[in-house]
């Protein structure tokens, strides 16, 4: 699912993949307009299942991450309000979430991000964050 989901440098919000054209892609807001627009090849673009936040052992996968903060929230938006929380706050509800997250590399405009980004993906109905493993044939 988060494959589908995009981050696009200098455009507030996520949006969810509908097309792919020659030059551009077709887009669709994931808040509740659900506005469709293009992003050409000049705009930095990154799909949610491609970022990952600093461990002190290894990298972990940002839907593993969002299923962790799911976990703690029981599904429902965040308790915390990213936006009048303080820093030590921020990182307070980030060692809930991820114990072992990078201290120096994760910074609080991450974990701000982060929440943020939960946050819209859950009150649009996105909550399956890490993929269903298949089984071996």
């Amino acid at each position: 699912m988060l494959k589908t989901i995009l981050a696009i440098s200098g455009k507030p919000g996520l949006y969810k993949l509908i097309s792919q054209a020659k030059n551009m892609l077709i887009v669709e807001t994931v808040s509740a307009d659900k506005k469709r627009v293009p992003v050409y090849a000049s705009d930095k673009v990154i799909s949610l299942g491609d970022i990952a936040m600093y461990t002190d052992a290894e990298e972990v996968a940002l839907g593993e991450v969002l299923e962790s903060v799911k976990k703690k929230e029981n599904g429902n938006v965040t308790s915390l309000d990213y936006k009048k929380a303080s820093a030590e706050e921020l990182h307070a509800f980030m060692a809930e979430v991820l114990p072992n997250y990078d201290r120096d590399r994760v910074h609080t405009s991450d974990i701000k991000k982060l929440i943020q980004w939960y946050n819209l993906l859950v009150s649009n109905g996105e909550t399956d964050f890490v993929e269903t493993e298949k089984a071996a044939e």
